[in-house]
């Protein structure tokens, strides 16, 4: 009987326990968005983008190369301001050259406003589905197991912040 009682009491202590524990899921956000099409749309179309202005950076760079073999070879010929214009010019080439790519891939430049427009969106889609789902079902903590971002999900009941402000304050 003591047995029975036990077993009993050892079962219902379970259940408590079980009742109490936080759902948790991981869920890998980049495979999501590898395997969502107009995600890898909008990549296709960012590298190629990024492809095109990578060529056009190339043709001025080879445009710099070409002034400066041809000053060059005419460096002999020169008089001295001559020569100092002729330098100014590649280097007022060189000077806008580096401008257009700060311009197209700097960290506001062009690709990353571009990145915004096309993959931004798709992100906030997928972490509101994740968010509704873990509403749905109950979870209380969705992890990304696969990316750096953490933690994409947290119940409210779980955030302390304000607790630790308060005793940050009284202390």
């Amino acid at each position: 009987m003591l047995k029975i009682k036990f077993s009993v009491l050892i079962v219902m202590l379970l259940v408590a326990i079980y009742s109490y524990a936080q759902q948790i899921a991981l869920v890998d956000v980049a495979y999501i968005l590898e395997n969502m099409e107009t995600y890898k749309k909008a990549q296709q179309d960012l590298d190629d983008i990024a492809q095109e202005w990578q060529q056009q950076i190339a043709m001025e760079h080879d445009k710099i190369k070409s002034m400066y073999n041809k000053y060059q070879a005419e460096l002999v010929l020169l008089s001295e301001d001559m020569k100092k214009q002729k330098e100014e010019e590649i280097m007022s080439k060189e000077r806008e050259v580096r401008e257009l790519q700060r311009a197209k891939f700097g960290p506001e430049g062009e690709l990353f406003q571009k990145r915004q427009t096309l993959v931004a969106p798709l992100q906030e889609k997928v972490y509101s589905v994740i968010q509704d789902y873990a509403n749905e079902r109950g979870y209380d903590i969705i992890i990304d197991k696969g990316g750096s971002s953490g933690v994409l999900f947290s119940s409210e009941r779980y955030d302390k912040t304000e607790d630790i402000l308060q005793r940050l304050k009284t202390n």
